[in-house]
């Protein structure tokens, strides 16, 4: 192929990339296929998410054999179970010492609605403190739902613009939630 020929593009030692958009599905396929989720679990969900790590269902198929308990080495935050209103502040500051990008998981009744603890004492969805990008349902969910949200975050992830974060619109949710 003569030099007049050739396709614009990235060039360098070993590839060439031919668009921005074809470097951007490049990294949101790297980072959906390598997530380090930070378990915050309470209860009764907390359980189902131990059984999905086990040998029956494998969450590491999915890239994820590396939890993180640590929030400033962790890319998605995996809410399971009741959260008390004292312990909303807790989860808020752990939200906010995660690393951009980052994207929450609210994994059951009790984290996506307050559950069946309509009190005072219970939080009524974590969506009043942090933003969420994926609910998983049930009371507890089956390992089956833990998956299916996992793979919903994993899509999104994989089609995120690297400039969503900068987005006017992602300012004004970081807002609304009063987050740093």
């Amino acid at each position: 192929m003569s030099d007049q020929q050739q396709i614009p593009g990235f060039e360098g030692p070993g590839f060439m990339a031919t668009s921005t958009g074809a470097i951007d599905k490049m990294i949101g396929l790297a980072r959906a296929n390598s997530l380090w989720p930070l378990p915050f679990a309470t209860s009764c969900c907390g359980i189902e998410f131990m059984a999905t790590m086990g040998s029956n269902y494998d969450l590491a198929r999915f890239g994820m054999e590396r939890m993180s308990f640590s929030p400033r080495q962790a890319d998605m935050l995996i809410v399971a179970g009741t959260i008390a209103k004292k312990l909303g502040p807790v989860l808020k500051q752990v939200y906010e010492q995660m690393a951009e990008p980052k994207w929450v998981l609210s994994v059951g009744a009790c984290a996506s609605s307050g559950g069946i603890f309509d009190t005072y004492s219970v939080l009524q969805g974590i969506d009043r403190i942090i933003p969420v990008d994926v609910y998983v349902p049930g009371c507890p969910p089956r390992p089956e739902q833990f998956m299916d949200g996992i793979i919903k975050i994993q899509e999104m992830v994989k089609h995120e613009s690297l400039r969503r974060r900068n987005s006017p619109e992602y300012k004004a949710l970081q807002d609304s939630h009063d987050l740093k």
